[in-house]
C-alpha cells in the first residue's frame, strides 16, 4: 500500500494505476471531512488551556467537542465541506497504466465519488457560471488542481477542502519593496472580521508574481502546526523570524476565537516565498478556518493510499459548563420584552422552532416582496428567528446533517428588509455584522445571535426535527423549519446595538497590552 509518508525515490520507472489514484483522492476527502489533523487538535487544546476570555474559551470548547464527535460519528466537521484544492507533484519517471483521463479529470472523479458517498454524503457547494446563473454542479466538481513535474518516481498529493467563509477573507497587496510585511498583516487582519472562524492558521505567500504568491499562500497551509517548536528553538531564517513576528502581532490584536475577544487569534503562521521582480513585493494572505482539513500522501505504485484513522485518545476530554449569564429560551413563545433583557455576550440555549435561509433564499424573498406576490404559503417570519445555514444531507437516523452557521455578513444587504417587512425578530449566524446592519438591528429592537463556526456536527445534535417549508429547488439553500433543543448561541448584537464583535476584541487588546507591560 502507498502511504502518507514518502519512501526513497529514484529514476526507475514506476507505473501508477489510474484506479489507485482516483480511489486515493476519494478516500482522502472522506477522511479529512471528519478527522482534524492531530497537530491542529493539539494546538487548539493549548489555546483552550491558556484562554482567559470566557466567550472565547467556550467557543474553542465547542470546536474541540465537535471535532471529537465528528471523528466518532464519521460525519463532517463543518456543513461547508469546501472547495477541493489539490497539489499533485508527479515524478518524471512515473508512468500511468491508462492515459484516457487527464490528472484534472482523475482528481475530479475522486471528488465526485467522495462527495456523493451514500455513507457520508458531503455538501456540494460548487456553482458553474459564477458571473451568471451560478448553478450548482451537484457533485462539488470541478476542483482546483495544481500540477508540478518533479524528480523521482512517485506521485505526491497534498489535498484540502477549503470552506468559503475563510476563502472569502483572502487578502492581497502589491507592496513596495521597502514595506513591512508584518505591519501589513497587523493592519489587514482586523479588516477580515471573524468570518474565517478564528483561531486558525494564516498562509502567506511572498514574491513571485500575483498569482504565484496566491498559490504559495494556499500551499503553505498544507504544512503542520509547529510554531511552538519554532519558538522553542529560535528563528534562524528570514521567513522564520517573520513567522514569529506576525504570530505575536496577530495575537496581540485580541480578536480571539470567533472574533469575540481573547488571547488566541492565530494558531500558526505559514510562509512560502519565491524570487520576485526588483520593483515588486506581492503578498497574499489566506486564512484557514477552525475546520482545517488537509492530508498529504504519496503513491509509489503499490496500491492506493492507506490512511490510518487516528486514535480517539488524541482528542482531549472537554465538557461545557453553563455560565452565570446563560439563559434557556423558548422560541415558540418569545416576547419583545424578553429579548430586550438579553445583553451582548450572554449565552442562550435555544429551544423551539426557527426558520432557516441564506443567500439564495433571501434574494428570492426580496423578489417576491418587491413584486407584491408575498411570501410563499407556510412561511411566516412574524415573531420568529432565522438561522443562516445550508445543512449537509442527513443519513441513517439523522434529522439533519451537520448544520453550522454560515457567514452572516453576506445577508447584511437583506437585513433591513427582513426586519422591516416580515416581522422577523432575530437572526442567528456566524461572525460579525456590518455597521449599517447593527444600526438596523438597534432601530428595530431586534437581536443577532452567533453560533460557533466549526461546530456543525455539535449544532446538528441540537436539531430534533427538520422539514423543508419553501424553495425546495434550492437544495441546501431551501427554507427549513428546525425544532431545536438547547442549541448554544451567544448574543452578538443586542437590542440596544451593543456589538460583542467590537467590545470583545477592544477589551482583550487592552488586556493583552497591559499584561505585557507589567
Amino acid at each position: 500500500m502507498s502511504s502518507n509518508t514518502p519512501t526513497t525515490t529514484s529514476n526507475t520507472p514506476v507505473v501508477i494505476k489510474q484506479a489507485d489514484f482516483i480511489e486515493s483522492i476519494a478516500d482522502s476527502l472522506q477522511y479529512i471531512s471528519y478527522y482534524h489533523p492531530k497537530d491542529f487538535v493539539d494546538a487548539m487544546y493549548k489555546a483552550y488551556q491558556r484562554e482567559q476570555s470566557a466567550a472565547a474559551k467556550d467557543a474553542i470548547a465547542q470546536i474541540l467537542i465537535n471535532s471529537r464527535m465528528s471523528a466518532e460519528g464519521k460525519r463532517p466537521l463543518c456543513q461547508d465541506t469546501g472547495i477541493v484544492t489539490t497539489f499533485v507533484k508527479i515524478g518524471m519517471s512515473v508512468q500511468w497504466d491508462k492515459t484516457d483521463m487527464t490528472v484534472q479529470e482523475m482528481v475530479d472523479e475522486g471528488v465526485r465519488r467522495a462527495y456523493t458517498n451514500p455513507d457520508n454524503p458531503l455538501r456540494a457547494s460548487i456553482v458553474a457560471d459564477p458571473a451568471g446563473t451560478r448553478k450548482n454542479t451537484k457533485d462539488n466538481t470541478p476542483s482546483v488542481v495544481h500540477i508540478d513535474m518533479v524528480a523521482g518516481n512517485q506521485v505526491e498529493v497534498m489535498i484540502a477542502a477549503k470552506g468559503g467563509g475563510s476563502e472569502n477573507k483572502s487578502k492581497m497587496a502589491m507592496l513596495n519593496p521597502s514595506d513591512d510585511i508584518a505591519a501589513w498583516v497587523e493592519k489587514t487582519l482586523p479588516t477580515m472580521g471573524a468570518g474565517w472562524c478564528p483561531p486558525g492558521m494564516l498562509g502567506i505567500g511572498i514574491g513571485g508574481t500575483a498569482e504565484k504568491a496566491a498559490v504559495m499562500a494556499k500551499e503553505s497551509l498544507m504544512d503542520p502546526v509547529d510554531i511552538h517548536e519554532l519558538m522553542a528553538r529560535g528563528a534562524e531564517t528570514t521567513e522564520e523570524k517573520l513567522r514569529l513576528d506576525i504570530f505575536e502581532r496577530a495575537n496581540n490584536l485580541g480578536i480571539g476565537a470567533q472574533g469575540l475577544g481573547g488571547l488566541t487569534t492565530v494558531l500558526d503562521i505559514k510562509i512560502k516565498s519565491a524570487p520576485t521582480h526588483a520593483a515588486s513585493k506581492p503578498v497574499v494572505m489566506i486564512p484557514n478556518c477552525a475546520a482545517t482539513r488537509h492530508v498529504h500522501f504519496h503513491l509509489d505504485g503499490t496500491g492506493p493510499v492507506d490512511l490510518v484513522p487516528p486514535s480517539l485518545s488524541d482528542w482531549p476530554e472537554i465538557t461545557r459548563e453553563a455560565g452565570e449569564n446563560t439563559h434557556r429560551v423558548n422560541l415558540d413563545n418569545i416576547t419583545q420584552a424578553e429579548i430586550e433583557t438579553w445583553k451582548s455576550g450572554d449565552t442562550l440555549l435555544l429551544n423551539g422552532k426557527m426558520l432557516t435561509g441564506r443567500d439564495a433564499a433571501h434574494k428570492r424573498i426580496q423578489s417576491l416582496l418587491d413584486s407584491g406576490e408575498g411570501l410563499p404559503e407556510g412561511v411566516d417570519f412574524t415573531g420568529k428567528f432565522i438561522y443562516y445555514v445550508g445543512p449537509v444531507d442527513p443519513v441513517r437516523e439523522e434529522v439533519v446533517g451537520p448544520a453550522g452557521p454560515t457567514t452572516a455578513t453576506r445577508m447584511d444587504k437583506f437585513t433591513d428588509m427582513m426586519l422591516d417587512k416580515t416581522g422577523l425578530m432575530g437572526m442567528i449566524g456566524k461572525s460579525e455584522r456590518g455597521p449599517e446592519t447593527v444600526a438596523s438591528i438597534k432601530k428595530h429592537k431586534a437581536v443577532y445571535l452567533m453560533a460557533v463556526g466549526g461546530a456543525a456536527y455539535l449544532v446538528s445534535k441540537a436539531i430534533k426535527k427538520a422539514r423543508v417549508v419553501a424553495f425546495e429547488d434550492l437544495g441546501m439553500e431551501a427554507i427549513y423549519e428546525f425544532e431545536v433543543q438547547d442549541m448554544p448561541v451567544t448574543v452578538a448584537v443586542d437590542s440596544n446595538g451593543v456589538n460583542a464583535h467590537e467590545t470583545g476584541p477592544a477589551i482583550w487588546k487592552v488586556n493583552i497590552a497591559n499584561s505585557k507591560a507589567k
